[in-house]
C-alpha cells in the first residue's frame, strides 16, 4: 500500500565529548529522530586510535542494546537513521559507510540525494556492494585520503557534489559536518553542558541529551570539532537557502525549531489559515495523527468547530518487513489508523492532514469513516498539491505517480471520495514559517528546482541497474 504521505529524509547524529558516554547519547539522539527513517540504523565510534562501526536494519530499539552500546566506547561518534533514497534496504545500504583510508579510516552519514550520482559513479568504477550515493562520496573521499587529511579531502570532493547533502563524518579524532550550498536538508550544532558538541538534523535531538542549540551549519559549510574545538570551512559559495518545505509541513518534529520557528506554532498557524481559505459547516474537526494534530488544533481555533480525535494511531507500528497478503494490504490503513466509531459515527467532519502524494491511503481513511457512520468528510490538507517529484532526498515517486499530477482539485477529490477537497496555496504555508519564500526549496508544489535534475528522472536504484 502506498503512503500518501512524502517518505522520510534520514536522521543525522553527531558528538564530540571526551567526557561523555557518546555511544548513549547518540543512541538517545537517533531515537529523537527515528521518524526521519526507519530502514536501518547505525554508529561509528572512535577513541582517538580506532573506529568501530556498528549498523543493522530495523529501528533505533532493535539495532542497539546495552551490550553492544557498551562495546562502542570512545570521545567522537556519529550515527544514522535511513530511509533509503537510492539505494535498496540490505545491510550493505545501512549506514555510517566506513571506509578504510591512508593510514586510518573514514565514516560517513548522508542524508539527502544526489542528481550526478552517475557521473560520480563513472569516477569510482568498480566499487563494493553498497549502492549508495553515500557509499561513492566515502570512496571519493577515501581515495583522495591516501595523501590528505579527511578535512583536504572533504574540501577536494565537497564542492565537486551536485544536489542534496548533509554529512556527519569522522575520522579517528575529529568530528565534520557539511551542507550542500543550498542548504536542502537540515544540520544543527549544539553545546552540551560539559563542554562536548552535538550535531543533528533536528532541534529536538538536541534537546532530548540535553545540548543547547547553537546555529545552523551554514549552507556551503563544513566544520570541524575535536581538542581544538569548533572551527568553520566554505567549501562552496551559497546561491540561495533552499531548506525543503516539506520540513515544516511534515518531515520535522512538532518540537523542533526550523529558522527559529517552532515547527508545532507554525503548523497551528497552517490549520488557522487554512479554515480561513476553506471554510466550511461541520460537527468535528479530525486530524490524521500525528503530524497534523498541531493544523487541526489551529483549524479548530479559527472556525469555532470542536476539536476531537475520531483516528487512533497505532504508534507501535515502524516499518515492518512482514509483508501482508494483498487482501490484508487493501486493509492496511488500520494497521497503522483506526477510527473511533462513537465519535465519528453521525458527524459531518473535517479532516486535515498535511499532504496527499499518491492519493490511495486518502482514499481509504475516507471510505472508513464512511463505512463507520460519518455523514460527511471534508479534506483540508495543510500544504498545496505535490505535482512535482522530490530528488533531493524524499522518495516522493515519479509524477506519473503523483495523483494531482495533471489532475483538477476536484478530479483529485473525486478521486479520493471526499465532500470536499482543500489545499492550503503556497503564499499562506510560506507565511506561517516567518521565513521568506526565497528561503525554501518549493520544487514539489511549483516545479522551481534549486538544482537542475536534467530531464530525465533518476531512479533510487540506479547503482543497481546501471
Amino acid at each position: 500500500m502506498g503512503s500518501d504521505h512524502p517518505k522520510e529524509a534520514c536522521g543525522l547524529f553527531g558528538v564530540y565529548a571526551p567526557d561523555e558516554e557518546v555511544a548513549h547519547l547518540t543512541f538517545f539522539g537517533l531515537y529523537a529522530l527515528q521518524h526521519r527513517g526507519q530502514e536501518s540504523a547505525g554508529m561509528a565510534v572512535s577513541d582517538g586510535t580506532n573506529i568501530l562501526v556498528f549498523r543493522e536494519l530495523g529501528l533505533v530499539s532493535q539495532v542497539f542494546s546495552e551490550r553492544s552500546l557498551a562495546s562502542l566506547q570512545g570521545h567522537l561518534c556519529i550515527g544514522h537513521t535511513r530511509y533509503s533514497t537510492t539505494g535498496s534496504t540490505t545491510w550493505e545500504n545501512a549506514q555510517p559507510t566506513f571506509k578504510t583510508a591512508g593510514r586510518g579510516g573514514l565514516a560517513l552519514g548522508h542524508n539527502g540525494n544526489l542528481v550526478n550520482t552517475g557521473e560520480l559513479a563513472a569516477e569510482v568504477g568498480e566499487r563494493g556492494p553498497a549502492t549508495t550515493d553515500s557509499d561513492l562520496v566515502s570512496t571519493l573521499l577515501a581515495r583522495r585520503m591516501v595523501d590528505a587529511s579527511l578535512e583536504e579531502a572533504a574540501l577536494h570532493v565537497l564542492p565537486r557534489l551536485s544536489g542534496a547533502f548533509s554529512f556527519v563524518m569522522l575520522d579517528e579524532r575529529t568530528l565534520y559536518g557539511a551542507r550542500d550550498p543550498h542548504g536542502l536538508r537540515p544540520l544543527g550544532i549544539g553545546r552540551l553542558p560539559g563542554g562536548g558538541w552535538v550535531l543533528a538534523s533536528e532541534t529536538a535531538a538536541l534537546d532530548v541529551v540535553g545540548a543547547t542549540y547553537v546555529r545552523e551549519v551554514e549552507p556551503g559549510e563544513l566544520v570541524g570539532i575535536d581538542d581544538r574545538g569548533l572551527r568553520s570551512m566554505r567549501f562552496a559559495e551559497a546561491p540561495r537557502p533552499a531548506l525543503c518545505l516539506f520540513e515544516f509541513v511534515y518531515l520535522g518534529r512538532a518540537d523542533s525549531r526550523m529558522y527559529g520557528r517552532s515547527l508545532h506554532e507554525a503548523r497551528r498557524e497552517m490549520g488557522r489559515q487554512l479554515a480561513r481559505e476553506a471554510p466550511v459547516e461541520a460537527d468535528m474537526v479530525v486530524p490524521v495523527p500525528d503530524t497534523a494534530t498541531s493544523a487541526a488544533q489551529g483549524y479548530a481555533e479559527v472556525s469555532g468547530i470542536p476539536y476531537g480525535d475520531g483516528l487512533m494511531k497505532n504508534r507501535y507500528i515502524g516499518r515492518t518487513f512482514i509483508e501482508p497478503t494483498p487482501a490484508l494490504r487493501q486493509r492496511g490503513v488500520k494497521l497503522k489508523l483506526n477510527p473511533l466509531p462513537d465519535a465519528v459515527r453521525g458527524r459531518r467532519l473535517v479532516v486535515v492532514d498535511d499532504s496527499i502524494v499518491r492519493g490511495t491511503t486518502t482514499r481509504q481513511i475516507v471510505q472508513v469513516l464512511r463505512e463507520t457512520g460519518a455523514v460527511e468528510v471534508h479534506l483540508r490538507i495543510t500544504s498545496p498539491p505535490v505535482r512535482w517529484p522530490c530528488f533531493y532526498g524524499i522518495d516522493m515517486s515519479t509524477r506519473g505517480e503523483l495523483v494531482a499530477a495533471g489532475r483538477e482539485v476536484d478530479e483529485v477529490r473525486d478521486f479520493v471520495g471526499a465532500d470536499s477537497l482543500a489545499y492550503l496555496s503556497l503564499g499562506a504555508l510560506v507565511a506561517t514559517t516567518q521565513a521568506p519564500k526565497g528561503a525554501f526549496c518549493r520544487a514539489c508544489f511549483d516545479g522551481e528546482y534549486p538544482i537542475p535534475v536534467g530531464e530525465r528522472e533518476p531512479s533510487k536504484f540506479a547503482l543497481e541497474t546501471g
